[in-house]
């Protein structure tokens, strides 16, 4: 017997970034500063994101390029790999990313890359705690999604090695 499953995400959308409760909003004005700090001369594409950790602690990260393309790391990851070692048990609560496309207008939100989907569901595995993820570009609309797995719904995990 064929079996349909359907899964539905659910986030909110904002105008803009005056619309957000302030302590997002502080997370996402945070993350587009860091953006001026990536390192991005090849796609000139600037991403920066900033963690909130459960200790109130905000840190930031930024895109890391390399002339051996792809061998570069993303915002999402610098970051998660600057809170597991800086403050290896303390659990991300939220982490806002934003970009500075040097090409176009940066005005609609971004979302992680797959490699980076899949480093937010092991890290809320960790913790057993939700990652909440609001994801802007430098200006416009701001998407807010309560669950970073749930943009993952068939992921490969510890489980899936046993």
């Amino acid at each position: 017997m064929e079996t349909k499953t359907r899964h539905i995400i659910e986030f909110e959308t904002y105008a803009d970034s005056s619309a957000l409760p302030p302590e997002d909003a502080a997370l996402l004005r945070q993350a587009r500063n860091a953006t001026k700090d990536a390192y991005a001369p090849y796609s000139r594409f600037r991403v920066g994101a900033a963690a909130l950790l459960e200790s109130g602690e905000v840190l930031t990260g930024t895109n890391q390029e390399n002339a051996s393309y792809p061998v570069g790391i993303c915002a999402e990851r610098t970051v998660l790999s600057a809170a597991s070692s800086l403050y290896p048990n303390l659990p991300v609560l939220a982490i806002a990313v934003s970009y500075d496309n040097e090409l176009a207008p940066s005005t609609e939100p971004i979302a992680p890359c797959g490699i980076c989907r899949q480093t937010l569901m092991e890290y809320t595995t960790r913790f057993s705690r939700p990652i909440r993820l609001i994801l802007a570009g430098l200006t416009g609309k701001v998407i807010v999604v309560a669950d970073s797995t749930d943009l993952m719904p068939l992921s490969f995990s510890a489980k899936s090695m046993k």
